[in-house]
């Protein structure tokens, strides 16, 4: 069986906030309402375009409208990669794990569709074997088995696998899982966040050697 690597998307492969904030402020401009700073905006991802909806319009003691996350949802995508980037190492390393045999696989909160989007953008869709977003099945991190879906979606095992997220929502669905989680230090989660995981990386070629440490061929 081979080894099989799931990744978090948003702060583990890509830095999107420049693209969520300037998606999200337009939201926040079209119902006359304040915008947020980059780093704002990085403290309230990692749950998904509704929960980021959500928290954008609390912060003003407002609930949102009924349209405001289907809007938001529609606008990030048509803006996906206007801003947003690689993080360094990440094509030299996948590349590499992927000549040592491993699968690769995405497992985000983002929805899919955005998620291929961004994917496609980024040119990194056609390295991965599944992808594993946050409307891809009924339940989405931190519970286990949106890790265990994509894994079974890349006919991956969890004895096989180890997992690479940036936030406690990865840490925990792996634990979950029974997959170990290498923590990205690199992305947006605060390093409280890496309670739990089996090892903690400044970027991700250190995560892929973590990698092949934690699972020998």
């Amino acid at each position: 069986m081979a080894r099989t690597l799931l990744l978090d998307l948003d702060g583990t492969l890509v830095d999107t906030v420049p693209d969520l904030t300037a998606a999200l402020n337009r939201l926040m401009r079209s119902r006359d309402l304040p915008g947020f700073s980059e780093s704002r905006v990085t403290a309230m991802v990692g749950d998904g375009i509704a929960m980021l909806t959500n928290r954008a319009f609390a912060a003003h003691g407002r609930l949102p409208d009924a349209d405001a996350a289907s809007w938001l949802a529609a606008d990030y995508t048509a803006h996906i990669a206007d801003r947003s980037r690689l993080y360094p190492d990440v094509m030299t390393a996948l590349g590499g794990l992927s000549r040592l045999g491993w699968q690769l696989a995405v497992c985000t909160n983002k929805p899919e569709d955005a998620a291929r989007a961004l994917l496609a953008q980024m040119e990194l869709l056609p390295m991965l074997c599944a992808v594993g977003g946050g409307d891809s099945f009924p339940v989405r991190k931190p519970d286990p088995a949106h890790v265990l879906a994509t894994l079974e979606k890349a006919g991956g095992q969890a004895g096989r696998a180890v997992m690479i997220g940036d936030h406690h929502n990865d840490v925990a669905a792996a634990a979950g899982a029974g997959i170990p989680c290498i923590f990205a230090a690199w992305g947006y989660g605060t390093a409280s966040m890496a309670a739990g995981s089996a090892a903690v990386a400044a970027g991700l070629a250190e995560a892929a050697e973590i990698a092949n440490r934690l699972l020998p061929a």
